[in-house]
C-alpha cells in the first residue's frame, strides 16, 4: 500500500514562506537541500509524518501562475474558533468562518487562508471524518 509523505509547492521567497507556515501551522524546517539552481525545503510538525517541500527556483522573479487546476491543501485543529482568531491576531487574512451543513447534518466547519504565493489551504475543526 502506497503512503502519502509530501507535496511541493513551488515558492518565491523561502523565508517568506517559512515564516508563514511556522506561524500558521507550526511546520518548522525539517530539511533544506540547496542546489545550484532550486532549494528544497521540507516544513512538518509532530502531528503528522506528511510533509510539504517547498521548492524555491533561484531564477524565478515572477509570481507563479496557480492556473485553474490547483484546489487547496487541508489541515485540522482542535478549536477552529481559536485558531481563526489567533490567524486575525497574527495578520494571516483568514478568510469567515463557514459551517458547512447542506441537509441539516454538520459535515465540516472551516476557514480558508492562503499563503504568500497564494496556495489555498482550509483550516478545518476536527470532526467526522475529518481527523
Amino acid at each position: 500500500m502506497a503512503k502519502l509523505i509530501h507535496g511541493m509547492i513551488r515558492v518565491l521567497d523561502e523565508e517568506r514562506s517559512v515564516n508563514f507556515y511556522r506561524e500558521a501551522f507550526g511546520l518548522r524546517v525539517e530539511k533544506r537541500l540547496d542546489f545550484t539552481s532550486f532549494t528544497l525545503v521540507y516544513l512538518r510538525n509532530e502531528e503528522a509524518d506528511f510533509e510539504i517541500e517547498l521548492t524555491i527556483n533561484k531564477d524565478r522573479e515572477a509570481a507563479y501562475d496557480l492556473g485553474d487546476g490547483y484546489g487547496h491543501m487541508a489541515v485540522v485543529v482542535e478549536d477552529l474558533e481559536a485558531e481563526h482568531a489567533r490567524f486575525q491576531e497574527a495578520g494571516l487574512n483568514p478568510r469567515k468562518l463557514v459551517e458547512f451543513a447542506p441537509d441539516g447534518e454538520l459535515i465540516a466547519k472551516f476557514f480558508f487562508v492562503a499563503d504568500p504565493d497564494g496556495y489555498e489551504i482550509e483550516v478545518m475543526q476536527r470532526h467526522g471524518r475529518y481527523r
